[in-house]
């Protein structure tokens, strides 16, 4: 076989793969969150047009989950190509960011970037940002492999330095003030941001060929931004932050964040803040320290797994082996083994005992416990997973403690969190799922309070 025809048979071969992945998964497609009020100075932000640059789609994700725009309006594409996302690469089907000049209809990613440039052209957009992790650290001047004018990282891009338009033509005076906001919170010196004009017009055929060039084509003022790849995510999504919250000053935007833009504090968000729910929030699962797998997951019968993540860059894949895998950005979080089963329409709340203490407990929700909970009799049969009593086919009116449930069921590699399932005693519907967080602090909390009472006097 010859070269030629071996780079068409790989070609064939990863089309039908992805195919049937999008088959299975609409929720591959590329969504737009409208934020603020909607206006004509709209600001639109575009990250994972590369999937290997979680900087760039992580930042995106954030403004769209974690903050409140206050005035103005922002619409934000954060998971552009969702397909290299999951997949961790540039592009299953070559570079997307290289296919605005020309895209064949043959081609898979022809739909998704028609989208965006119908977007690009809204008379409302009037400014568009385009966020990547680039390699090392662009310099003007070359000083070694890592930092010279071959590299992209710590970088504002424009393709030229003005634009005739009405706002927001003055590309290069705007990426001057974006590399100063920038600059004046480094995290180290090294990190320094530098304007970087990519003279576009001037014969760069590879950058004719981009989102940023389309967009000034017609009529747009348009910026790419640029973390370096020698960071970890989340500081490559701070500096990202850092830009995008620039550019909403200079447009007008006014928003309010959900946590202080500070490195260690955006790590935590990113790695902690993160959940999903299914079946109309019948099961809440947090993903911060999720098993790699799951057995025994309540799906419909049907094999349709109906669920919310809480961010834009996390779906749910159907895998060829029947498993699912939940995916948030670049990470493979878990897979789910099926059991398929009925799930029933209603949602209700459910009585429990709670170290000692009675209290109502919505389907769906994660409680914490310190040494023991029980649940109440009532119209469901109750399974607590991991639990072990041959005498109880229904272990509602039992008190369970801790030490009572096998460590290796817990859905957390802490083993702290245990899933407490509810089905319908008429039909045996799966009716939803309370899981129950052990904490040790918590009980030390208990125990201390407890010696701390004055007795009363006799």
């Amino acid at each position: 076989m010859n070269l030629g025809m071996l780079k068409l048979f790989r070609f064939f071969i990863l089309f039908i793969l992805l195919q049937n992945l999008h088959a299975n998964n609409d929720d591959l497609n590329f969504k737009l969150i409208k934020k603020g009020i909607q206006d004509d100075n709209t600001l639109l932000i575009v990250g994972g047009i590369q999937g290997d640059e979680p900087g760039g789609f992580m930042a995106a994700s954030l403004i769209a989950t974690h903050y409140e725009i206050t005035k103005g309006s922002v619409w934000i594409v954060p998971n552009l190509n969702f397909n290299s996302i999951i997949k961790r690469s540039r592009g299953p089907f070559g570079d997307m960011n290289r296919k605005f000049a020309y895209i064949s209809k043959e081609d898979p990613d022809f739909l998704d970037v028609k989208r965006i440039k119908e977007l690009i052209k809204k008379p409302e957009v009037k400014l568009i940002l385009n966020l990547h992790d680039g390699s090392g650290y662009f310099r003007k001047k070359h000083i070694d492999k890592e930092h010279s004018p071959y590299k992209w990282g710590q970088s504002s891009i424009i393709d030229q330095a003005t634009l005739n338009v009405p706002v927001y033509g003055n590309l290069e005076e705007i990426g001057k003030r974006i590399c100063e906001k920038v600059n004046a919170n480094l995290i180290r010196k090294e990190d320094i941001y530098h304007l970087h004009n990519t003279k576009t017009k001037l014969g760069d055929k590879e950058m004719e060929k981009t989102l940023t060039y389309y967009a000034i084509n017609n009529g747009k003022a348009a910026f790419g931004n640029e973390a370096s790849k020698e960071l970890p995510v989340h500081e490559r999504t701070y500096y990202h932050l850092l830009a995008l919250e620039e550019y909403m000053t200079i447009m007008g935007i006014e928003f309010k964040r959900k946590f202080d833009l500070q490195p260690l504090a955006l790590r935590n968000v990113i790695d902690n803040d993160i959940y999903i729910s299914f079946y109309d929030d019948k099961i809440r699962l947090p993903l911060s320290q999720v098993r790699s797998y799951i057995s025994y997951f309540p799906i419909k019968k049907d094999g349709i797994i109906d669920f919310k993540p809480s961010s834009p860059v996390m779906t749910v894949v159907k895998n060829s082996n029947s498993t699912y895998a939940i995916h948030y950005g670049n990470r493979k979080l878990s897979v789910l083994e099926p059991d398929y089963l009925e799930v029933s329409e209603k949602k209700e709340s459910v009585k429990f005992k709670i170290d000692g203490k009675e209290q109502s407990v919505e389907v769906g929700s994660l409680i914490d416990v310190s040494k023991s909970f029980y649940v109440f009799s009532n119209n469901y049969r109750v399974n607590v997973i991991g639990y072990v009593n041959k005498a109880h086919k229904n272990e509602a009116g039992i008190k369970i403690e801790k030490d009572e449930i096998i460590k290796r069921f817990s859905l957390d590699r802490k083993g702290q969190i245990y899933r407490v399932e509810f089905y319908n005693k008429t039909d045996n519907k799966f009716a939803g799922m309370v899981l129950v967080k052990f904490t040790k602090k918590l009980f030390d909390e208990v125990v201390s309070n407890e010696a701390g009472k004055v007795p009363a006097k006799l």
